[in-house]
């Protein structure tokens, strides 16, 4: 049987770890991190795992994992950091044709004349959000001027996100009426889709929203496959915005939560085993 390691003990691994044995894949969590490691007796046998879903998003904490197994990774760490990077992935879709939000990337701290010019080619309300926070931490809908000054104020004193010690920030166009749909890519092939629904504005999962399977728009399911063709991700969830008349890529993340099964296509858990056996090769 073929061995997995699992950088992180969350749902996914639950979800994963039964339909991964009926097709051959024993996936288990490596115990590395919030703990005491010795790197000359390690928890773990070294010849235990024949490959690695994910790169851990803990980046110092993923080299000393690797260093120790030597395995290559579905999503490697090449893969996590280009789509953490939010900026850096709106850049590559926007020259690789795929539509994206009106953003601009601002390099903080920066002076607050050069960030007043980068808001007059917006309409209010404008998004200012985290370059590299996950989550949607710390991500703020503001409605004029000095608002998104305070808000930009507040990141410059206090904003350090502890896997990079990254202080740049985006602002960004507001899409207002949209479906927010987290597309869900196996090896540049839509697999399943959710619905995300929030009280707010925000419809993330991890503040509270629901997340409800559906058949996207192949508009969606279209500019979802592109993006991870783009970004060259073989696991990749994609957050499109819809709004019927317009479909854009609002983020991605190399390190998605594996949903139920009932969220995905047919024949998901057999592509992804498939993935999984093709990386190991």
């Amino acid at each position: 049987m073929l061995s997995l390691a699992v950088a992180t003990d969350a749902e996914t691994l639950d979800r994963i770890r039964g339909p991964l044995a009926d097709r051959g894949i024993s996936a288990s969590y490596v115990p590395y991190r919030k703990r005491t490691l010795s790197l000359s007796d390690p928890p773990f046998s070294l010849d235990e795992f024949d490959v690695g879903l994910v790169y851990p998003g803990r980046l110092m904490e993923g080299g000393v994992l690797d260093a120790f197994l030597d395995i290559p990774w579905v999503n490697d760490r090449d893969a996590v950091l280009r789509s953490r990077n939010k900026a850096g992935v709106l850049a590559r879709l926007e020259r690789a044709g795929v539509p994206v939000p009106e953003t601009v990337f601002v390099s903080n701290p920066t002076d607050a004349d050069d960030v007043l010019d980068a808001l007059a080619g917006f309409d209010y309300p404008v998004v200012v959000k985290p370059n590299s926070a996950t989550r949607g931490v710390a991500v703020t809908k503001v409605g004029d001027a000095d608002s998104a000054l305070g808000v930009t104020d507040y990141l410059d004193l206090i904003h350090e996100f502890p896997a990079t010690d990254d202080k740049s920030y985006l602002v960004q166009e507001y899409v207002p009426d949209a479906t927010d749909y987290r597309v869900m890519v196996l090896d540049g092939e839509y697999a399943g889709a959710v619905e995300r629904r929030g009280t707010g504005w925000k419809h993330n999962v991890h503040r509270g929203a629901d997340a409800t399977a559906v058949d996207p728009p192949e508009r969606v399911k279209t500019v979802a496959e592109n993006t991870a063709v783009a970004l060259d991700i073989a696991l990749l969830g994609v957050d499109v915005l819809d709004t019927g008349s317009r479909t854009v890529v609002n983020e991605t993340n190399a390190r998605p939560t594996v949903d139920s099964e009932t969220k995905y296509e047919d024949g998901f858990y057999d592509r992804f085993a498939e993935l999984v056996r093709a990386t190991r090769r």
